[in-house]
C-alpha cells in the first residue's frame, strides 16, 4: 500500500497496525512490503523486547532452583540448536537435507526463540551475506555502529517485512508461511508450557522449591533474553572480535568464546569463508557442537547430506596461508 493511501486511513486503525502485527505480522493490505520504505525504529515492537529484559529483574521476587535453572539452561541449548542448526545453517544455507516433518520442528523450535519465524531469519541472513559490510548489510557493525548491528535493526520499521522473493525454495510450504506469518504463537505457547510446568511441580513435589513464576521467569524469560544476546553478538562481536584465518572481503572474525555460547557459530570467518558448509569449526579443535548433534542425528536418518568443505576449497586456502606466511616472513 502505498504511503499516500496508508495517510487516508483512520487515525485509530494506523495507530492499532502495529500493535495488530504483535500477533499477525501480514496484517493489513500488502503488509509483506507496506513498511519497507519507512526508516526508524518500530517503538511498538520494542515494547515486548524491552518487557523480557525488564521481567528478567523478577527474578529477586520469585527466587531460584536447581530445577528451574536446569530447565532454563536446557531451553536454551535445544534452542540455540534450532537457531544454528535450522534457521541458519538449514533454512538460511541449505547446507543438509530432512524430511518436511524434520524441517517443520526445526522451524517450531527456533521460532520458540522469539526470533520472528524462519521464512523472515533466512531472508535476512541472505541479504548478510550478499552484503556483508557493504551499505545494504543490515547486520554490520561497520555501516552503523556496534548497537544496530546487535539489536537495533531487529527493532527498525524498515526490517520489519519478510522478502518472500529470498526464500521462495521455502515459501512454497504453506506451514512456514503460516509460522512466519503468526511468530508470536510458538513464543507464547513455550511461556504458557513453561508456566504449567512449574504449576505441576509446584503442586506434586513441592519440596523441589520450583514454583510456576519462577519456572516462567527462569525457563522462559531468561533463557530467551540471553538467546537474543548470544545470537546477536554473532552479528556484532563477531565482525570485532577474534581473530582472522581467511582473508575474506568482510570482517568476520573467529572467536571461541563466541563459539561456545553459540554451539559453533563463532566461528563466523570460517562461515563467510565458505558458508555452504554445515559444519562451521573447520578444525578439529574448533568445538561446534551443532555440528555434532547434526552429525549424531544424521546417524539415525533424521537429517542427511551434510555439506562439508570441499577439499579443494581446503587445499587452496592452505597454499594461500602458505603464501602470506612466505610474504610476511
Amino acid at each position: 500500500m502505498s504511503t499516500s493511501l496508508a495517510k487516508r486511513r483512520p487515525w485509530y486503525q494506523r495507530a492499532a497496525l502495529p500493535l495488530v502485527r504483535w500477533f499477525d505480522s501480514q496484517h493489513g493490505p500488502k503488509a509483506p512490503t507496506m513498511d519497507v520504505s519507512k526508516a526508524g525504529t518500530d517503538w511498538m515492537r520494542v515494547v515486548p523486547f524491552a518487557g523480557m529484559h525488564v521481567a528478567c529483574a523478577t527474578v529477586i521476587w520469585v527466587g531460584i532452583s536447581p530445577i528451574a535453572v536446569a530447565v532454563a539452561f536446557g531451553a536454551y541449548f535445544v534452542r540455540m540448536f534450532a537457531i544454528t542448526a535450522g534457521y541458519h545453517r538449514y533454512f538460511s544455507h541449505r547446507t543438509f537435507k530432512t524430511s518436511r516433518v524434520g524441517q517443520f520442528v526445526l522451524a517450531v523450535i527456533g521460532a520458540s526463540a522469539a526470533q520472528r519465524g524462519p521464512l523472515w531469519w533466512a531472508a535476512h541472513h541472505r541479504v548478510h551475506h550478499q552484503y556483508s559490510d557493504l551499505d545494504g548489510d543490515v547486520h554490520s557493525p561497520k555501516q552503523k555502529g556496534f548497537f544496530y548491528s546487535h539489536v537495533g535493526w531487529v527493532l527498525s520499521r524498515e526490517h520489519f517485512a519478510t522478502d518472500l522473493g529470498r526464500v521462495k525454495d521455502l515459501a512454497k510450504f504453506p506451514e512456514l508461511r503460516f509460522l512466519d506469518r503468526f511468530d508470536i504463537l510458538v513464543p507464547i505457547s513455550l511461556g504458557v508450557g513453561m508456566f504449567a510446568l512449574g504449576w505441576i511441580l509446584e503442586v506434586a513435589a513441592p519440596g523441589l522449591g520450583t514454583t510456576k513464576w519462577q519456572m516462567l521467569i527462569w525457563g522462559f524469560v531468561i533463557s530467551t533474553v540471553a538467546l537474543y544476546h548470544a545470537t546477536f553478538t554473532i552479528n556484532s562481536l563477531s565482525h570485532l572480535w577474534g581473530f582472522r584465518r581467511f582473508a575474506t572481503t568482510d570482517t568476520s572474525r573467529n572467536n571461541p568464546l563466541l563459539a561456545l555460547i553459540t554451539l559453533g557459530e563463532g566461528w563466523h570467518n570460517n562461515h563467510h569463508f565458505y558458508p555452504g558448509s554445515a559444519r562451521q569449526g573447520f578444525r578439529w579443535y574448533e568445538f561446534d557442537i551443532s555440528y555434532y548433534v547434526l552429525r549424531m542425528l544424521s546417524f539415525v536418518g533424521i537429517v542427511w547430506d551434510l555439506r562439508p568443505v570441499p577439499a579443494s576449497v581446503w587445499e587452496r586456502t592452505i597454499e594461500k596461508q602458505q603464501e602470506q606466511t612466505r610474504q610476511a616472513g
